[in-house]
């Protein structure tokens, strides 16, 4: 192993793009401490440790820090993150099954998928604004937290800024994945996600220390971390792969063809965007209900369905499971299309053993494709509810529970994967050997 990490600095190629990379990552960290002008970010900061975590909206708010890479508790220019980014990408993702005229261009090669980043740069710029506007209206709501006789000045500045901000955060990303190595918005977002763990294991040793947490307990977390990250490997690389054959063609004399390969269909097919919807979804029937409390204070039916929709009750977990089942399942309906790839294969001369090309071989694969998505499912349902059984039964801070499952964890080892095998790719495509001794790191099948 160690002599693996010599031989990436001994490649000027795969060494100047690490460092490049750091160097990046580490202009976003400083970044992050930029306040914008005209707000108190001590007052910010304090009211943002105040704040009870426990709250629907204090959820929400370490939902959206641990997601974005961006940060809410200080007025930082890069307070959103990467977040408008990439609500701009899944908004036009979704709207390429819709509009014939995306969908055309999603078919045209690397060319339509320039257009396609074109267009979310545009649609990035006013979800910045709309989204900035909402976090200046939070800050507001702070008190002291605008200097005196600056409120319309500091709004304007910090809209101006945290767009400007985000702007950056995108182009960083693009220079990652242009010059760099890995996937730099998710890059950024491992980043943002990471810092937070030094935090998370302070937290937990003062427990220990101050006697709020037993050497159980801190056995137990360990345990537990290391084992729920071991499942995300192997949910992450795990995939079904299907036996192709390639037709025998006669070229001149010459017979070709013949070859017999694989198809790969990775069991988790959707990644980390099935809890994303999940979780996004059921972070308003807590805000919504503890609204309409307020104007029905003494309705028993109103506070019954509100505890039933804590974020530690049975009723929302199971809801919660349910959504993340659905949009497993929808995602991957958008995302896999069993009658084109049906359709190239026949075009490419290849075939299923013991299935007809065409509509035959698209049954085949929708159904393997169902059926591994619901133990894909099985699993990332099983991830997202960690935290909230370890806050609940071992007592332990949600926000040091959520680095032990939920989509931060998952985000971490699936960008870190991704990393360490386009480093791999790098090293033995120059005669070095990988990071694991019996050969290249690949995805485990069944």
């Amino acid at each position: 192993m160690l002599g693996t990490f010599a031989n990436i600095f001994r490649i000027p190629d795969l060494r100047n793009k690490i460092l490049f990379t750091v160097a990046l990552l580490a202009i976003y960290r400083i970044g992050f401490h930029i306040p914008v002008p005209g707000f108190d970010a001590a007052q910010i900061t304090q009211a943002a440790q105040d704040r009870d975590t426990e709250s629907p909206l204090g959820r929400a708010a370490d939902y959206l820090q641990m997601f974005t890479g961006g940060t809410l508790s200080q007025s930082s220019v890069f307070g959103l993150g990467i977040m408008p980014y990439i609500s701009a990408s899944i908004i036009l993702m979704l709207l390429g099954e819709v509009l014939p005229q995306l969908k055309k261009l999603r078919q045209e090669g690397q060319a339509g998928h320039k257009k396609i980043q074109e267009y979310t740069r545009y649609l990035t710029v006013p979800l910045c604004l709309i989204q900035s506007l909402m976090v200046m209206k939070m800050f507001t709501m702070t008190p002291g937290a605008i200097h005196p006789g600056m409120q319309t000045q500091a709004i304007l500045m910090g809209v101006v800024g945290m767009t400007a901000g985000t702007m950056f955060l995108m182009w960083l990303g693009e220079q990652i994945d242009e010059y760099g190595i890995g996937n730099g918005v998710s890059l950024i977002i491992m980043a943002g996600i990471i810092a937070q763990m030094p935090g998370a294991v302070v937290g937990v040793i003062r427990g220990v220390i101050a006697g709020q947490h037993g050497p159980g307990t801190l056995v137990f977390l360990i345990l537990a971390f290391v084992s729920v990250v071991a499942g995300a490997i192997l949910i992450t690389q795990g995939q079904r792969r299907i036996p192709i054959q390639q037709a025998k063609q006669m070229r001149g004399h010459r017979m070709v063809g013949g070859a017999r390969h694989y198809l790969p269909l990775r069991v988790n097919h959707g990644g980390v965007m099935p809890i994303i919807f999940a979780s996004s979804l059921m972070m308003f029937p807590p805000i919504i209900l503890g609204q309409l409390k307020r104007v029905w204070q003494e309705s028993a039916l109103l506070s019954q369905i509100e505890e039933a929709f804590g974020p530690m009750a049975f009723t929302y977990n199971v809801v919660y499971i349910v959504m993340i089942f659905l949009f497993a399942y929808f995602w991957t309906t958008v995302q896999f299309q069993p009658k084109d790839m049906a359709k190239n294969l026949r075009d490419r001369g290849s075939f299923i053993p013991g299935l007809r090309p065409g509509h035959r071989t698209a049954e085949y694969l929708e159904t393997v494709m169902v059926r591994i998505t619901f133990f894909g499912a099985s699993f990332l349902a099983m991830i997202a509810v960690v935290p909230s059984l370890v806050t609940q039964f071992a007592g332990v801070d949600f926000r040091v529970a959520s680095f032990l499952g939920g989509t931060g964890l998952l985000i971490v080892v699936s960008v870190s994967l991704d990393l360490v095998q386009r480093i791999e790719s790098n090293l033995i495509m120059r005669n070095y050997e990988g990071f694991s001794e019996s050969g290249r790191i690949k995805g485990a099948f069944r």
